[in-house]
């Protein structure tokens, strides 16, 4: 199979989470990915561009960078902000933590990333933002 790739930027606006669920199943479709595999795709990037949102601009509105390349049956997904950055990434990926108690935030999403996608790797630096790297291997028994 070839590859293939895309790139979407949007404004970090809580609307345009649901717009990059929508942007990756798009994007999938055309692997013919099980429903399982679609829900928990759709979940981490949800999860990733949630976290961009709250976490990385907290009040400020910033670009957030979706990039998803195809090859081989195998899903990369990159997620991307210039927001505050994690200072403690290994503290930050803890089940439970949050930084945003405030907003009644669950400290789940790294977690869920890890569950549903094959690879997490996460890069960051205060002040310059944050990078998600995922991966799945589409239809892996």
């Amino acid at each position: 199979m070839e590859k293939n790739e895309m790139m979407v930027i949007f404004d970090s606006s809580s609307e345009n989470e649901s717009f990059a669920r929508m942007v990756i199943a798009a994007f999938i479709s055309r692997i013919d990915p099980t429903l399982e595999e679609l829900a928990d795709i759709k979940t981490a990037v949800s999860e990733a561009v949630t976290n961009s949102i709250i976490h990385g601009y907290k009040d400020e509105k910033g670009d957030i960078r979706m990039h998803a390349s195809i090859a081989d049956r195998e899903l990369f997904v990159e997620i991307e902000d210039e927001g505050v950055g994690i200072e403690n990434i290994q503290r930050a990926m803890e089940p439970m933590y949050t930084t945003r108690p405030d907003l009644d935030r669950s400290g789940m999403g790294f977690a869920f990333m890890e569950a549903f996608m094959d690879g997490l790797e996460v890069v960051s630096e205060p002040g310059k933002g944050t990078l998600v790297k995922m991966t799945k291997k589409m239809g892996a028994i």
